[in-house]
């Protein structure tokens, strides 16, 4: 099998109601810039890593269930943190949610934004 790359990734794009409000709450995160992707109301983030993140409206999106089978997950976003108290409270301060069920609380923690997808916040090493 062959381990040269086919293609290089371009962005991920999120579904959500109102994408504006989902660019700021995750551009806040990282401190990521926002920009217009396209003419239909589309916005992408850019960080400095040249990684990109879309956002795009949806009327009719469902927010996902996690953990849960009936609307599940799909995607979720990893935030490194050096401090998982502190970036939890950061991430509460601007809009986000906290999930009740914490798998593995020393090591992530999961929230959900406020178009309800999940992320979760990490502990870096």
């Amino acid at each position: 099998m062959s381990t040269s790359p086919i293609a290089k990734l371009g962005l991920v794009a999120i579904d959500g109601r109102d994408p504006l409000a989902l660019a700021e709450f995750c551009a806040a995160i990282p401190g990521w810039r926002i920009e217009p992707w396209e003419d239909d109301g589309r916005i992408r983030l850019v960080g400095d890593t040249g990684a990109t993140i879309a956002f795009q409206k949806a009327l009719g999106h469902v927010p996902p269930q996690w953990p849960g089978d009936v609307h599940p997950q799909q995607l979720h976003l990893d935030f490194d943190v050096p401090d998982l108290d502190e970036g939890g409270r950061r991430v509460l301060e601007i809009g986000a949610r906290k999930r009740g069920f914490q798998p593995a609380p020393g090591n992530f923690r999961v929230f959900l934004d406020p178009g309800g997808h999940p992320f979760r916040l990490v502990r870096s090493n």
